[in-house]
């Protein structure tokens, strides 16, 4: 067949075959079986106040407030049974509704609400991360900062 152009197409068959296997690019390449195990962020059993959401330490009084906004700890916003979408607030069956949700009770009831959340604080060790950081020369104070601008 004759073409009315002169360059190679698609279509040629004299092309040479490209070669499938290359040469690794940085790491080696390593036999998979199944599919990759994705990264998964950690997770991890903590406390909040209901009140302000600080954090509580383990070891706590359940009995007690929060160290933070002085919270009572022993209420219905607290517990694991609180639910407003229920009758009388409570997924347990109370005899009589509790008012003030935010008060302390003596409920029999009552468990302390603790929640799994992901685990999104740095990897490094806390010793590491609250030692001082090393002088880079740079002033960490604005001000100082400001009169090294000018200095004669």
């Amino acid at each position: 067949m004759e073409r009315k152009y002169r360059q190679k197409g698609y279509q040629d068959t004299d092309r040479p075959e490209k070669k499938k296997d290359r040469a690794p690019e940085g790491r080696p390449r390593q036999e998979q079986i199944g599919p990759r195990t994705p990264r998964m962020v950690g997770t991890v059993t903590r406390a909040r106040c209901a009140n302000c959401g600080a954090v509580l330490l383990s070891g706590f009084d359940p009995n007690g407030r929060c160290p933070r906004c002085n919270f009572e700890l022993h209420c219905c916003k607290q517990c694991v049974h609180f639910d407003t979408a229920v009758r009388f607030e409570c997924t347990q069956p109370i005899p009589e509704r509790i008012a003030k949700k935010d008060a302390r009770n003596d409920c029999s009831f009552y468990e302390f609400r603790t929640t799994v959340e992901k685990d999104t604080a740095p990897s490094a060790p806390v010793a590491a991360r609250s030692a001082p950081a090393p002088n880079t020369g740079r002033p960490s104070d604005a001000r100082k900062a400001f009169d090294d601008l000018f200095k004669k």
